[in-house]
């Protein structure tokens, strides 16, 4: 729905612009004393109380959901990637697990940036804002990595994939879980991050192995796939400006019966505070967080290491302990997308902690049954049962959080689980170096264990309307 649009229908007192961020910032921080006495659930209901746009009510709305589903394609070709490619960068540059695992800690400095300015950038420059600054920087990443340059420079440049991945990851999120059928729409948003998943090592395995080509050559296809990111998120934003942003959050903090007293400090990071340190706010903000730290790590690390375990723990092929990647992340995109339908049917809360309990059995058949073919298996059942995970943490977050908030505290969480894919794959290199690569599954279930646990620790879920 166009930002004109969203505006014909808002009674005249909603009608006018904020002046400038300042004002639009005021009005976002300001808190009523019943808002400070409400609970989770009348969050919810607060949500539930307005319509919520669909991605097809407008050629607009299908306009920008086929631009993020784009965005995402590239984001989950980028994280994929690195699994195939470790072995040979091992090999281009002469490195030992613990240094090729740098290029998964680089991204870091990019989540960590893209979790601190991700609410200033919306009220600053709205989503259009992030409609060019994500695509850009996977730009600056692929084209630097296409150059084949020293390894200190390859690294320097996955910072800016990863400040690309989490600005994208943020914006596009927090935009389609507040969509109708939010469920259905972030399981086949990251259905699609998993179909770009399943591809990447395809396409990567295929070009090293059968056409006997530099690993590097990935790239190219990676820097045409940014570029299209780039025309189709900035074409179909356009309309999202500033103004247009903080209009709409006025507007949702209007509805939750949040409107600005102007007795709250007029701070750029008040949206940012609330979720991180409101307590109401920061539980769910602060348990989702971690969550999605933990889970992305394992995700990528999973991913990112599962070649090289296939190839020097169970003596796989090259090409076929390539595919065993594939499967993984096949198995991903088709768990989000099928389960996506299922887990409203259960329950956000009792469906996630019944899809990981599964993955850590599939987990343990991996690691303890030392067959080939079984491993490849089992890890592609892994994946399926991973594969729901950010879409749910994602719901719950809108369930639990007022509308006003969405953004800051999604935004937060989602960039700041997106470190994980940088910290923990960068661990179990390390750790293989000393251990060999048979640490992973290990590694795999205890994170698995953990973030069971958190997800355990989230308030009572309202009962959706």
């Amino acid at each position: 729905m166009t930002a004109n649009s969203e505006l014909q229908d808002q009674p005249p007192e909603q009608l006018q612009q904020p002046r400038d961020a300042g004002d639009a910032e005021k009005g976002l921080q300001a808190q009523t004393q019943s808002e400070l006495r409400g609970s989770c659930e009348n969050a919810s209901s607060n949500n539930n109380d307005e319509e919520l746009e669909r991605w097809n009510s407008t050629p607009r709305n299908i306009a920008k959901t086929l631009a993020t589903f784009w965005a995402f394609l590239v984001m989950g070709a980028n994280d994929s990637a690195y699994g195939p490619l470790i072995p040979y960068l091992e090999t281009w540059y002469g490195l030992s697990y613990t240094t090729v695992s740098l290029v998964f800690l680089s991204p870091i400095g990019g989540y960590t940036l893209a979790a601190i300015t991700n609410n200033k950038l919306h009220i600053h420059l709205g989503r259009r804002g992030i409609a060019w600054l994500s695509p850009g920087c996977h730009l600056i990443a692929y084209i630097v990595n296409c150059l084949h340059p020293p390894y200190p420079v390859l690294v320097v440049s996955f910072i800016f994939a990863g400040l690309g991945n989490g600005l994208a990851d943020s914006a596009w999120n927090a935009w389609i879980g507040n969509m109708a059928d939010s469920n259905q729409m972030l399981g086949l948003l990251h259905g699609v991050y998993g179909l770009g998943a399943v591809m990447a090592p395809l396409v990567a395995t295929s070009l090293i192995t059968e056409a006997k080509v530099g690993w590097f050559y990935f790239y190219y296809i990676m820097v045409a796939c940014a570029a299209i990111e780039l025309a189709s998120c900035l074409w179909s934003f356009w309309d999202s400006d500033a103004a247009a942003f903080r209009q709409s959050q006025l507007n949702a903090s209007n509805l939750a019966g949040q409107e600005g007293s102007g007795e709250a400090a007029a701070e750029e990071k008040g949206g940012v505070r609330r979720a991180l340190f409101v307590p109401r706010y920061a539980r769910v903000t602060w348990i989702l967080a971690f969550f999605l730290l933990g889970y992305v790590g394992l995700e990528v690390a999973v991913g990112g290491w599962v070649v090289t375990f296939l190839m020097r723990v169970r003596d796989g092929a090259e090409f076929a302990s390539g595919m065993g990647s594939t499967g993984y992340w096949l198995g991903i995109t088709v768990g989000r997308v099928l389960l996506g339908f299922v887990t409203p049917r259960i329950g956000e809360k009792l469906a996630i902690a019944i899809y990981l309990v599964l993955a850590i059995a599939f987990c343990l058949i991996f690691w303890l049954v030392p067959s080939f073919y079984a491993s490849v298996v089992a890890v592609s059942f892994q994946g399926f049962f991973l594969g729901p995970m950010f879409p749910g943490a994602v719901v719950v977050a809108t369930r639990l959080l007022p509308r006003a908030l969405h953004v800051s505290a999604i935004g937060f969480a989602a960039a700041f689980g997106a470190s994980g894919a940088a910290i923990l794959p960068f661990a179990i290199g390390a750790v293989a170096q000393a251990k060999g690569v048979e640490v992973l599954q290990p590694f795999a279930i205890a994170l698995t264990v953990s973030i069971l646990l958190l997800w355990g620790g989230l308030p009572r879920m309202p009962k959706a309307v």
